[in-house]
């Protein structure tokens, strides 16, 4: 669990402090949205043959800590090259690095059944769900609080390190003692594996419909993330304000799963949670927008709270049905290809952030809302026989 925050903070450091170098370093909020992008956009390639390498390895730790290290040095590459280098190319180097990005969110998820027995599975999950918001919440704040008293560039030097220091401890994850159907047949091409992995998710109802609407919702919550600097700006005239933002977000997501893990005899499914805290996140984007409108910073902060209470229990209700329905043999697959599919819809969201934010922040956030609404539609559209 250690060596996952270390690894997702540095990894939701990274985002934040892309965008703060970007709009110091060249003023547009355009080249900080496609920096973002580029480092998330790739994850669709990524993510399924990560996941397929990962389940045909006895020892799968091993490479997660390769793709950390990856990742790391195109961090280092794009923290080195703003400024010096043309930005399109900064962007292709940060879309190089971001194929690895899947390992530091679903290539460590997959190897819970590694570490815990199957009694303890589920409260694992949500432990390591929790571990994703204790990441969002130290992550933005960090940012914050380093570019405030530094730069942004110190804000990236300080993400390389985290995950410099999660290596180790990737690295020593356990061996599987009964290699998986995929590590046996070593000599299948590694293209069935891959087809096996998209099409599980394509055939299972539950996981098809889970998969879409995170999706949709998260290419939303970029609306949000790339907006929260320029909020921050319009409404204390500091951008980093805007990293705090996503802080109390990530504060009250981990409150929020923390108080799911100790209630008792709670029966609501986690496909019924998924779609409904989406809907609540809508309704934070429109608060958001209010505060835009208004100029009321506690408005802004009472949507970077409500959102939080959205999130996080959206995120474990998704690893739930991801570990309910994954068969073990494609488990690893099953997680980094989610995870590439959401992350890459987040690129695509960031991509288009940057335009409508640059025109008026208020649209961005608007837009987040209607796609949070749009991700309900396609809950319910996928949920009909």
């Amino acid at each position: 669990m250690v060596g996952a925050v270390a690894a997702r903070t540095g990894n939701e450091m990274s985002g934040p402090a892309l965008l703060l170098m970007g709009l110091a370093m060249t003023g547009s909020p355009v080249v900080a949205s496609w920096l973002m992008a580029g480092l998330t956009a790739s994850a669709a390639v990524g993510g399924p043959l990560l996941g397929a390498l990962l389940d045909r390895a006895e020892r799968p730790g091993r490479i997660v800590g390769r793709c950390l290290l990856g990742y790391t040095a195109g961090l280092l590459a794009v923290l080195l090259g703003l400024g010096r280098v043309p930005d399109a190319a900064l962007v292709a180097v940060a879309a190089v690095a971001g194929l690895l990005g899947p390992a530091l969110t679903g290539g460590w998820t997959a190897q819970l059944p590694l570490v815990v027995p199957p009694e303890r599975l589920e409260r694992a999950n949500a432990l390591d769900a929790i571990s994703y918001n204790v990441a969002g919440l130290a992550g933005p704040a960090a940012v914050g609080l380093v570019a405030a008293a530094a730069s942004g560039q110190a804000a990236m030097a300080v993400s390389v390190a985290l995950l410099v220091a999660a290596v180790p401890v990737a690295w020593t994850l356990p061996s599987r003692s009964r290699p998986t159907a995929s590590v046996r047949a070593g000599r299948a091409a590694l293209w069935r594996d891959l087809a096996a992995g998209f099409g599980a998710i394509a055939r299972n109802a539950p996981l098809r419909r889970a998969t879409a609407t995170s999706m949709v919702s998260f290419s939303g919550v970029a609306m949000l993330v790339v907006g929260a600097p320029m909020l921050g700006s319009a409404l204390t005239g500091e951008a980093s304000h805007g990293a705090l933002l996503l802080a109390v977000t990530a504060g009250s997501a981990l409150a929020a799963n923390a108080a799911l893990t100790r209630l008792r005899g709670w029966t609501t499914s986690p496909d019924a949670l998924l779609v409904g805290s989406t809907l609540v996140l809508g309704a934070a984007m429109l608060v958001a927008a209010a505060a835009y409108a208004t100029g009321l910073p506690g408005l802004a902060v009472l949507a970077a709270v409500l959102a939080g209470v959205a999130e996080g229990p959206q995120l474990t209700a998704l690893l739930a049905v991801r570990h309910r329905e994954a068969p073990p043999h494609l488990r690893g697959q099953i997680f980094t290809t989610g995870a590439s599919l959401k992350i890459t819809s987040y690129a695509v969201g960031s991509a288009l952030a940057g335009p409508l934010a640059a025109y008026d922040v208020g649209v961005a956030l608007l837009a987040g809302a209607a796609l949070q609404a749009l991700a309900g539609v396609a809950y319910g559209l996928l949920s009909r026989p």
